[in-house]
């Protein structure tokens, strides 16, 4: 039996409808998703989840965010910026589930006409930490340049994984992983880059 509302406030009451809309849109998906099946699953009222969160596409952004921020993709030091790369891609696959990959699609006209966009949500969902920690540590191991690592670069490795997903609606296979990590970005970051480009020309 459901808790009424009158019983929360605040955070719990937050939590219990945030976890109502992520059920919701792992069961039935965004296009069938509505503020009222969420109020109703979430034992709330409709009025009362506008308030928080006006439109359907606020309130899936708000759980997707819920769920990465329960479900941290965590990389220890490995002792190889390529292990932990490889690793941290195959974790990141693990939760960008073909559902949820499905689910960027569904929301993409309710995002233009609110005036947003994929980058939007996806500067909600993740800060970048992840990469620049393992990038870090290979700094300070001596494989990576860090002259190397502008912004786009850094960003490199996720983005190809994140068209990947986003194109097939599956799960990064293991050589997309290694082809993204020792045949895209390795090579553009490794501190002996430019010894090999001079030979290459010599």
């Amino acid at each position: 039996m459901k808790v009424t509302n009158s019983r929360r406030r605040g955070t719990a009451l937050e939590d219990a409808i945030l976890d109502a809309a992520w059920e919701e849109l792992i069961e039935l998906g965004y296009v069938s998703m509505t503020l009222e099946s969420v109020a109703k699953r979430a034992g709330t009222s409709r009025p009362v989840l506008a308030r928080r969160w006006p439109t359907r596409t606020k309130l899936a952004t708000a759980a997707l965010v819920r769920h990465y921020k329960l479900n941290p993709v965590i990389v220890s030091d490995m002792g190889s910026v390529r292990d932990e790369l490889r690793l941290a891609l195959r974790s990141i696959s693990n939760r960008l589930r073909p559902n949820l990959a499905q689910l960027v699609f569904d929301m993409s006209r309710d995002l233009a006409d609110e005036g947003s966009n994929f980058s939007d949500v996806r500067g909600e969902l993740t800060d970048g930490s992840l990469l620049r920690t393992i990038l870090k540590r290979g700094v300070d191991r001596g494989e990576i340049d860090p002259a190397c690592l502008t912004p786009r670069i850094i960003a490199l490795p996720t983005d190809l994984a994140r068209h990947e997903m986003l194109m097939t609606l599956r799960p990064l296979s293991d050589e997309t992983i290694r082809e993204i990590v020792e045949d895209v970005f390795l090579p553009l970051v490794r501190r002996n880059r430019e010894k090999k480009t001079g030979r290459a020309h010599s």
